[in-house]
């Protein structure tokens, strides 16, 4: 699939007994993941076609095409469900998606160029952008003003401090 796919839930499991998945959500509504149509797995391929449900803390409690009892729910347990990036909502003028970060441009305030954003991460204390430079290890950054004062979408580039020049 050539389209970048955006993590919008995961499977946490069936719900009752008549085959509903509970799926936590990644989005601000969880009841958006309805409006998505068909959901993908990791590959591209489809994997749920969501036909009803309902909101129940930060999660979506629904029914699946795909899903008719408690033990097919319950083997989709820990499955990633992607939508296509062009399926989401265009952020406004000053506004982006973190997906979007991804392959852009990184230089310094000065126009140095640092490399090219490789990833964007969050392992619980806030979003790393993995940056790879032209030449050797990729490097992490904090997502912050301080380490990232601007975000040029439009111009595909990302203004950037090195950990070793911030103090």
């Amino acid at each position: 699939m050539t389209s970048k796919l955006i993590l919008v839930g995961r499977v946490a499991g069936a719900f009752g007994v008549k085959g509903e998945l509970r799926i936590t959500a990644y989005t601000a509504d969880p009841l958006s993941l309805l409006g998505y149509g068909q959901l993908l797995r990791e590959d591209g391929r489809p994997a749920l076609t969501l036909t009803g449900g309902r909101a129940a803390k930060g999660a979506l409690i629904g029914r699946a095409k795909e899903v008719e009892t408690r033990e097919q729910a319950e083997a989709l347990r820990g499955l990633r469900l992607y939508v296509p990036r062009a399926a989401l909502p265009e952020p406004d003028a000053d506004e982006f998606y973190v997906a979007d970060l991804v392959g852009l441009a990184v230089e310094s305030p000065e126009g140095e160029p640092l490399g090219r954003i490789r990833s964007v991460q969050d392992f619980g204390a806030g979003d790393l952008l993995e940056i790879e430079p032209p030449e050797g290890a990729s490097f992490w950054l904090p997502f912050t003003r301080d380490a990232v004062p601007e975000v040029r979408i439009a111009e595909g580039v990302v203004v950037a401090v090195r950990p070793d020049e911030t103090e």
